[in-house]
């Protein structure tokens, strides 16, 4: 985007002596990263945020036991060219890696699709393509066909929707900046402290203000907040998720054009959530080996369990990932599961019906047990093999998060 050099040129400026009023929508990392540009170039910036903090979806808590971990953005897809990740290392953010071998069969599908969008069937899914694939692949080998495809539920845990939802015509716009998948080890905490100085120095910024309507004309624009005040400005800039924007158009006056409610109809809106679960030492790993020398160390499936009919009748897929395999300092014996799509609405609901803590450790220990319990060394009488504490996001029930996390075009 092209900003004037000159702020006195924008259509709506009241005062031709003062800068543009600029109101942006939300203090997630957008909004943050647009009052810097904004303010570099001069502008009267006010930030209007629902929360009573910054950063929207990428927050950060302190585990019962103590570990800061991220509720939300934990990964940097890409390290070519990343910005991200250069403001990691100018903050001394420890970022880690795992092995990429459950990648390449997403790395054929986003070749085709990007050397073939254009003749792609729009209702083919990505996992109408892995299955076409595979049996080029495996012809004569139906097991190796229903165990590789699979695999492709790990495409889920990113985008938070199932891959039959995935759109294979669009799929190219999926791809990541070329290089490394890393996991901020060190959390989100001090990338965004960085992205946020600027804001926090020099804009204002109303906390649990949240927006209800905008009214523009070309002479004026008004924005409206829950409380009943109206605030005036000269422009303004939206950074709210899609999930909030589908159910919120009406938010908008005059109505959107309709390519961009079109837009936003199109879109699909996919839910993450992760579950934290910390015992009182890694039990899987051994203690006697260095981390470079484990040989557990990264992401456990479990492709569509089938024992586990009582807690999972619909055999979702299960992930796990250790958080005991980083640098002493930010190590500690937790596990990271990740679940999304139909899986996460319904824990979601079934945890904003639990009461207590207690029930809710009970409930989320009772549904994974079947899956961590198969992990080396796990032994059922060993008290370093027993949770300590488990906590779960529900993004799902965040009205400000759009119900849900990531964007993308589904079929």
């Amino acid at each position: 985007m092209s900003i004037p050099s000159n702020p006195s040129t924008k259509l709506r400026k009241q005062n031709p002596s003062l800068p543009p009023r600029i109101c942006i929508v939300g203090a997630g990392l957008s909004g943050l990263r647009c009052a810097d540009i904004l303010l570099q170039h001069g502008f009267d910036v006010t930030i209007l945020e629902g929360r009573d903090r910054i950063g929207g979806r990428v927050h950060q808590i302190n585990l019962p036991s103590g570990p800061l971990v991220d509720l939300g953005a934990n990964w940097l897809h890409g390290s070519e060219d990343q910005p991200l990740l250069d403001i990691a290392k100018k903050t001394n953010t420890e970022v880690h890696t795992w092995a990429e071998k459950v990648w390449e069969i997403i790395h054929g599908a986003f070749k085709y699709s990007e050397e073939n969008s254009e003749t792609i069937d729009p209702d083919k899914s990505l996992y109408d393509f892995i299955e076409e694939k595979l049996l080029e692949v495996y012809p004569d080998d139906a097991e190796k066909r229903r165990v590789s495809i699979q695999f492709a539920d790990i495409w889920g845990t990113f985008v938070g929707t199932s891959v039959k939802k995935q759109s294979l015509k669009f799929f190219w716009l999926e791809e990541c900046i070329d290089g490394e998948n890393i996991f901020v080890a060190g959390t989100y905490k001090n990338v965004l402290a960085h992205v946020a100085k600027p804001a926090l120095e020099n804009a204002k910024i109303e906390f649990s203000t949240k927006v209800t309507r905008v009214e523009t004309n070309p002479n004026s624009l008004a924005v409206f907040i829950d409380d009943g005040k109206k605030l005036e400005f000269d422009e303004v800039v939206m950074t709210t998720p899609l999930g909030w924007l589908k159910k919120n158009k009406e938010a908008f006056q005059p109505e959107l054009p309709s390519r961009f409610l079109s837009a936003i109809d199109s879109l699909g809106f996919g839910c993450l959530e992760k579950i934290y679960i910390t015992f009182p030492r890694p039990f899987w790993g051994n203690a006697a080996l260095s981390l470079s020398a484990q040989t557990f160390d990264g992401f456990t499936q479990w492709l569509s369990p089938v024992y586990t009919p009582t807690t999972n009748p619909d055999k979702w897929h299960q992930e796990i990932v250790p958080l005991s395999s980083f640098t002493p300092e930010n190590a500690h014996p937790t596990l990271l599961l990740y679940i999304y799509g139909a899986q996460s609405l319904h824990f979601a609901k079934t945890l904003s019906t639990l009461q207590t803590q207690i029930e809710k450790d009970e409930f989320l220990i009772t549904f994974f047990k079947p899956y961590y319990s198969l992990l080396p060394n796990f032994k059922e009488e060993d008290e370093g093999c027993r949770p300590l504490s488990c906590v779960a996001t529900t993004w799902g029930n965040d009205d400000l998060a759009g119900n849900g996390r990531w964007a993308g075009k589904g079929v």
